[in-house]
């Protein structure tokens, strides 16, 4: 019986953990490993501070920092199979669809759920976490 090995996936090119927690976690290398991307809120990451211009700019970072932590795994966008979705005011859920359309907009799109909560870290409008299969 094998088991998996864990290996920390880290980059500049986004923001660094805000708390105990690795950017992302792959299960290895091989075809069918997953890397598990951390929740990524809107933190533009050469400066450490929330994206200014409202919950369309804030929906492009996150998915932009989950796009920098794809590629430092070798990764892309059409490897993601599960994203979760956090937003501070479900009234956004709209708003962040339109960008996360352009993002994930062909072939087999992921898996994913979509939630209000009553508040995300550092005052974020979204949080957005993503799963990828290796191919």
């Amino acid at each position: 019986m094998s088991t998996a090995s864990q290996t920390a996936i880290a980059t500049a090119a986004a923001p660094a953990a805000v708390g105990p927690y690795s950017q992302a976690v792959s299960t290895g290398d091989t075809s069918g490993a997953t890397v598990y991307i951390s929740g990524q809120v809107p933190l533009d990451p050469a400066t450490g501070t929330l994206v200014d211009g409202g919950i369309q700019a804030q929906a492009e970072q996150a998915l932009k920092n989950v796009g920098a932590i794809l590629a430092a795994a070798g990764l892309g966008y059409e490897h993601v199979v599960k994203t979760t979705v956090l937003l501070a005011d479900i009234a956004d859920f709209a708003a962040v669809n339109e960008v996360y359309a352009r993002f994930f907009d062909g072939g087999v799109l992921p898996a994913r759920a979509a939630f209000g909560v009553a508040a995300l870290p550092l005052g974020a409008g979204v949080e957005i976490e993503a799963i990828a299969l290796r191919p």
